[in-house]
């Protein structure tokens, strides 16, 4: 019990200090999220919105498809990407295993399909909404499916805070394709678990405490616009 109680002090004043090692990790980490969170936007927002409006060929294979893979195995995408990006694969070439950059490509495959299958769903509720306006106005599909895209901007910041909280607690995948490698991969779930198994769990615990923070922090913010959107809606 004195050991625990020892781990969490050292923690806090690892926090406090700001700890250089503690900082990078912490960084790398928001970096790669951000990164493949952005990235899963431009590719899931418009696809969702998308599959929510259009009618065309295989959307319905299209929409199973893209809510078949909210599950993926965090693993098998590592395992695939690290066959792409292997010196054996078709894209080990470019030199990316073992790099962020092949973890933000991790994270993109794991989210996208979260942020298209969530976003059709809210656009297809508010299209509901607005069918009839755009049929009599002749709204082109295209302009009605980013006027729906605005609209629904603030369910569509919870969409990408769910992508959000998916990438930033990825282990399996970020390990397979970054390997860990502290002063370049080592993200917070990865040094987490590195830590744990040193026995040394100060540093696991204050980055523990910083995955809390972070999510905290992103979702008071997300209701806090909330909030701001509906008073200005009422006024």
């Amino acid at each position: 019990m004195q050991d625990f109680a020892e781990s969490f002090s050292l923690a806090g004043r690892l926090l406090v200090s700001g700890d250089p090692a503690l900082t990078e990790i912490v960084l790398l980490s928001l970096r790669v999220t951000a990164s493949a969170v952005a990235i899963s936007a431009l590719i899931g927002l418009p696809l969702g919105a998308l599959l929510a409006v259009a009618r065309f060929p295989g959307r319905t294979l299209v929409t199973v498809v893209s809510n078949a893979l909210m599950g993926l195995p965090p693993v098998v995408v590592g395992l695939t990407v690290y066959m792409l990006l292997s010196n054996a694969g078709p894209l080990g070439v470019l030199r990316l295993l073992y790099t962020p950059t092949a973890m933000i490509i991790a994270q993109t495959i794991l989210i996208t399909p979260i942020v298209v299958a969530l976003t059709r769903q809210v656009i297809a509720d508010l299209n509901r909404e607005y069918a009839d306006t755009f049929h009599s106005l002749v709204v082109p599909w295209h302009t009605a499916i980013a006027a729906l895209l605005w609209d629904a901007r603030y369910s569509l910041i919870t969409v990408l805070l769910a992508g959000f909280g998916r990438a930033i607690a990825e282990v399996g995948a970020v390990m397979i394709v970054g390997g860990n490698i502290n002063h370049v991969t080592r993200v917070m779930t990865t040094a987490i678990a590195l830590e744990t198994s040193r026995g040394e769990l100060a540093l696991a615990l204050a980055l523990g405490m910083v995955l809390l923070l972070i999510a905290l922090t992103v979702n008071g913010t997300v209701t806090l616009l909330k909030g701001l959107d509906r008073s200005v809606a009422h006024v």
